[in-house]
């Protein structure tokens, strides 16, 4: 029998999502998991979302294929939040609405990308754009993150010293995985960078809305025309409703339709219509995210609190003002691959920091902990079980 034709070079570069891979484990009902970065269910707004469903399925062109760029009542509404926020007219035709914001980075990965191209990434990164931008066959340059967020001092030597990439990508807001959130300084040299050397930036948040104390900065696409904001309703509505936006200017906008229109033709009326109603219901909104904020914000004081108790200065932790993880590492050489062995073991789960390096051998003696899905005691008994794994590994 002959051998099956080669599959495309682009794949050769690809590496599977070592948190997809680990779901497949957590998923056994003894393992108390902090690997996922899923919402709680118990807050998602089920009797909210169904009333918006009725209501949308009384209108026939909920049920039907809509326009490529996404309905044009949903792109409305984001323009007047975006504007909003960037402090600044945003026009509808500069929203373009995808089935999340993980489709808006493949997108623009195929619109702003060449093969060869080089694309400045966080590292540790969110391992989502990692994949985008390796399966555009981009070469990649990993800037440290640090409490403040990208190191904007790394970024300029990289520029100095003959670096030009195409776009910079920035998770700006409760960073994944690091949970850090990029300083107003730093935000305004980035746009300042972007401006003098000509390229786009990436201002990737899906987390901004989920604020602790107090709201982050300004958006850096509020100090610069170079940056695309991309931005969803999963963090804070329902990862089912797969509504993802990005906001840009009219031509890129224009050049991603013409790509959306070989992937999926269009998103989902009826899902567009469900965000439009809980978007602009605007005290109901208040309302449920100082509920999520909240909850969330608890949580992660919770996890902290038991981790530094448990841990002692043996881990070093970014602080978590808001998102959905908690980032730490180890300062007694514990690599996080053997802990994580040691704690399925047990009953525990987290992602390896190798998960997020862009180099191959990159934060072995780092983990990322997602918060949002367990009640205090469950936290609490996870840094147990993961204090026991981590004492195994040293008898």
């Amino acid at each position: 029998m002959p051998a099956y034709p080669r599959l495309a070079a682009r794949l050769d570069e690809m590496r599977s999502s070592a948190i997809r891979d680990l779901l497949t484990v957590t998923a056994r009902p003894e393992i108390v998991s902090l690997a996922g970065g899923l919402p709680d269910p118990e807050l998602v707004p089920r009797d909210r979302i169904t009333e918006a469903a009725q209501r949308a399925l009384q209108n026939l062109d909920s049920i039907q294929y809509t326009e490529t760029p996404g309905w044009a009542g949903l792109r409305e509404v984001v323009a007047a939040r975006e504007s909003a926020l960037l402090d600044r007219t945003v026009d509808s035709n500069e929203v373009l609405i995808t089935h999340g914001s993980q489709q808006a980075l493949s997108l623009l990965a195929q619109v702003l990308l060449d093969p060869g191209d080089t694309v400045v990434v966080e590292d540790p990164g969110y391992t989502g754009a990692l994949q985008v931008f390796r399966s555009a066959q981009a070469r990649l340059v990993g800037i440290p993150v640090t409490a403040e967020g990208m190191d904007i001092d790394a970024l300029e030597s990289e520029l100095v010293a003959g670096a030009r990439p195409a776009l910079v990508h920035t998770v700006s807001n409760f960073h994944n995985p690091a949970s850090a959130t990029l300083s107003m300084l730093r935000r305004a040299r980035l746009a300042e960078l972007a401006q003098r050397y000509g390229f786009w930036v990436i201002e990737d948040d899906p987390y901004g809305e989920i604020w602790f104390d107090n709201p982050p900065p300004k958006p850096v696409a509020s100090l610069s025309d170079r940056v695309i904001r991309l931005s969803s309703a999963s963090k804070i509505l329902a990862p089912a409703l797969r509504t993802g936006w990005l906001v840009a200017p009219e031509h890129v906008c224009k050049a991603i339709e013409l790509v959306k229109q070989g992937t999926d033709l269009c998103g989902s009326a009826l899902n567009h219509r469900m965000a439009a109603e809980l978007l602009t219901d605007e005290d109901w909104l208040a309302a449920h995210l100082d509920t999520v904020r909240s909850s969330y914000g608890r949580r992660a004081t919770t996890l902290r609190a038991a981790l530094l108790d448990r841990f002692g200065d043996v881990l070093a932790m970014h602080p978590v003002d808001g998102g959905m993880f908690c980032w730490a590492s180890f300062t007694d050489g514990t690599d996080t691959e053997s802990l994580l062995r040691a704690a399925l073991d047990i009953g525990v789960a987290f992602v390896p920091g190798s998960a997020f390096a862009v180099d191959v051998n990159g934060y072995g003696d780092s983990l990322r902990m997602c918060f949002t899905t367990a009640s205090d005691e469950v936290l609490m008994e996870a840094v147990d079980r993961l204090g026991r794994a981590h004492d195994s590994l040293r008898d």
